[in-house]
């Protein structure tokens, strides 16, 4: 009978949520590789490019992957004859663990998690709690699986109960274009059938955990329904054609996974959950030898790739920029961005408009700026700021329209923007340009300098003043409304039928 100490579970689930923070699952990277190579698109070869080369980078430096350092998920099988030596709960262990992992002083964790959602949202400061899920099963070890789950990827998650005769595959092909591309593709998609919601939901979340092995299956073939569904979904899919960063591309998805379960006879739920570039989770177990080990992943795995932009990208001094300079920059176009921009995400924009409301002056002067939707990793050693990324500017949407009358001149984000949200460019003669998701440490070696200067008790959601030099970005809506989101996809959809194989895309 094992008996496991209350440090075994602690220090392993904050090792294990360290080395998820900076490194990549293997089979995520030869997948990631493999559409590289494969991809056309020059957009979004270039954005995956970008994010094997910040990958590379964070194996090397101990950094995060991504700012958005993720809410933890923890699946636990807990053998039925283990003894533990503690007299605190699994949860309260997992949670110490948690709070080690992001209060780590030499690589420390963007914490996002906030309480009293729907009230104060306050920041826990450490990101707990953790999303915990336990099972009792046979046995005398403790199996745990850890996941760093994104925010981006979280708020695309769908669910519904279909009538027992509705296809599975037509709602999934209704919503994954409805997600948009906040998610950060390519990654995952795990769906969940059956059951009951809840359960629904919990399979998806659970497939997650499975390694990337599509083109195994297509190798050998379908052996059940599920097989059948990951086989058409991820063929028409990577049809649709929205690519990396939803810029159009070959792929958008590079696994679908499928779980299901019995239901009743009235129902069939169905949940869907994708899976970011910022894939992190890793399993170890327990057996009361100790704290677990985590080998570091074959470095040979990572091409040897560095990113420079194109000849051609336009370089921009921030600092004497115009309405006037911007108004014929085009969707698609590479910009290089030099001078001071500022930042603001969900919670800063809100205390703006809520200061315009009252007829307040602003603790910051938006005429002739830039705001960068970002929410940085604190910075450690001699670093100037830490991984620093761009979050989902849809979010922002319903505060465009009012901020951009301060005289703000453009905004940079990741993912598309709304109808509405780009007509208000439009209106404003504004432009929206996107960096790309997933390569959060690449994109902070671009920022010189970086100092908070308003709402600052608002933590990694306070606006800060960066200094960039560089700053690779894209032109996604330009001042005439004109999307690349709207664009880019169109090019790059396919018409599947029986004569195109699953195995070309």
């Amino acid at each position: 009978m094992a008996e496991i100490k209350e440090e075994h579970l602690i220090q392993s689930v904050a090792d294990a949520l360290q080395y998820v923070s900076y490194y990549h699952p293997p089979d995520f990277i030869r997948a990631m590789v493999a559409a590289w190579e494969r991809e056309e698109s020059p957009a979004a070869k270039d954005a995956i490019r970008q994010v094997l080369v910040n990958s590379r980078m964070c194996y090397l430096g101990k950094r995060p992957i991504c700012q958005d350092t993720g809410i933890v998920i923890v699946f636990l099988e807990v053998g039925m004859h283990v003894r533990w030596d503690t007299d605190r709960s699994i949860d309260d262990m997992v949670n110490e663990g948690v709070r080690r992992a992001y209060l780590n002083s030499e690589n420390p964790l963007r914490g996002s998690v906030l309480a009293d959602p729907d009230g104060a949202r306050k920041n826990t400061k450490d990101n707990t709690p953790a999303v915990i899920h336990t099972k009792i099963v046979p046995g005398d070890t403790v199996v745990v699986e850890v996941s760093a789950k994104g925010g981006g990827s979280e708020h695309k998650a769908k669910f519904t109960v279909l009538e027992s005769s509705s296809s599975v595959v037509d709602w999934i092909l209704k919503v994954v274009p409805e997600m948009g591309s906040g998610w950060c593709p390519p990654g995952m998609l795990g769906i969940g059938i059956g059951g009951s919601p809840e359960k629904a939901m919990l399979l998806a979340k659970e497939s997650l955990m499975e390694p990337i092995d599509i083109q195994d299956l297509i190798e050998r073939g379908p052996s059940n329904r599920a097989e059948e569904l990951r086989l058409e979904l991820y063929a028409r899919v990577n049809a649709l054609g929205i690519g990396a960063q939803g810029l159009g591309g070959l792929t958008t998805v590079l696994d679908v996974k499928v779980r299901d379960y019995p239901t009743h006879a009235a129902n069939k739920p169905v949940a869907v959950i994708p899976n970011c570039i910022a894939t992190r989770h890793v399993q170890f177990e327990l057996d009361g030898s100790g704290v677990a080990q985590f080998t570091p992943p074959d470095f040979s795995l990572w091409p040897d790739l560095d990113y420079e932009a194109e000849a051609n990208a336009r370089r921009v001094d921030l600092d004497t920029l115009t309405k006037e300079s911007i108004k014929d920059w085009r969707v698609g176009e590479v910009v290089l961005l030099s001078g001071k921009i500022l930042t603001g995400r969900d919670a800063a924009h809100k205390r703006l408009c809520d200061l315009l409301d009252r007829g307040q002056s602003l603790p910051v002067d938006l005429n002739g700026r830039f705001l960068y939707y970002v929410g940085p990793v604190d910075s450690v050693r001699d670093e100037v700021i830490g991984p620093a990324g761009p979050t989902t500017a849809t979010r922002m949407d319903r505060f465009t329209d009012q901020i951009l009358g301060t005289g703000l001149l453009g905004m940079i984000g990741k993912a598309e923007r709304s109808a509405k949200t780009c007509q208000d460019i439009a209106k404003h003669r504004a432009v929206y340009l996107i960096a790309v998701g997933g390569a959060a440490y690449l994109i902070s070696k671009s920022i010189v300098g970086a100092q908070r200067i308003a709402f600052e008790e608002l933590g990694m959601e306070a606006i800060h003043e960066f200094e960039v030099r560089d700053m690779p970005v894209m032109v996604a809506v330009d001042s005439l409304g004109n999307s690349v989101h709207q664009q880019g996809p169109k090019s790059w959809q396919v018409e599947l039928d029986s004569k195109i194989p699953v195995t070309s895309l």
